[in-house]
């Protein structure tokens, strides 16, 4: 599990290209090397990865064709900056909210607006049945980073930013069209799931109730005939 606070942000210094595959060599901050081992699950732009090789501050990590798919990892190329968040253990303080590493699907950046102190971004997601779950004031994981959000519209959805959120991540350096991972909040998922299947079995037992009458109706209309 992460908390969505990250870590550091750190250089994409080589990929190794395969066909459906990649590895990729990060180079870690200082700060977030100790205890790190192989097997150790970090979040690389929120995508939660396993540590495959070390050398010193080299850390790799495998993508297969499903990774590569739903995330923005397979856009990148050396030289590129990832978000990082190693594992949250017990004890840790939660200071965005719990994630899991799963992204659903990518957005597109559609509109950047810049003020003296504020930062705001509005974001395209091309699958519309996913906004049922992106909701005015929730939370949403964005590239890692646990975001409040911002306004609603259609298909397109905002999120204000810091400049301590600008400068410790990536997203103080996007430009319109780049893409970011997208990880909904796994509460919001559960209750709007959970009122669409309570709703759709109402609906069920209304019509199956409604049954009889309607059978009745058409009795009597075929014996008027």
């Amino acid at each position: 599990m992460f908390t969505g606070i990250v870590q550091g942000k750190a250089p994409l210094v080589a990929i190794d290209e395969k066909s459906n595959f990649r590895t990729h060599v990060v180079k870690f901050p200082a700060e977030l090397l100790p205890g790190i081992e192989t097997g150790a699950s970090v979040a690389n732009n929120g995508c939660c990865l396993t540590v495959t090789k070390i050398e010193g501050d080299e850390i790799s990590f495998d993508l297969m064709k499903e990774t590569l798919r739903l995330t923005n990892l397979g856009d990148l190329q050396p030289g590129d900056y990832v978000n990082l968040e190693r594992a949250a253990k017990f004890g840790d303080e939660i200071g965005g909210h719990l994630m899991s590493g799963h992204i659903i699907t990518v957005a597109e950046i559609a509109k950047i607006f810049t003020s003296e102190n504020n930062h705001q971004i509005w974001f395209r997601i091309h699958d519309k049945q996913l906004m049922k779950y992106i909701l005015h004031k929730g939370f949403i994981g964005i590239d890692g980073i646990s975001l409040t959000i911002g306004d609603v519209v259609n298909n397109r959805f905002c999120v204000h930013l810091i400049p301590e959120t600008l400068e410790r991540t990536t997203l103080g350096k996007k430009r319109l069209g780049q893409r970011v991972n997208i990880e909904i909040d796994s509460q919001t998922q559960a209750i709007v799931d959970t009122v669409e299947r309570v709703l759709a079995q109402k609906e069920r037992e209304q019509v199956v109730s409604q049954q009889p009458e309607t059978f009745m109706e058409e009795c009597a209309i075929n014996e008027e005939r």
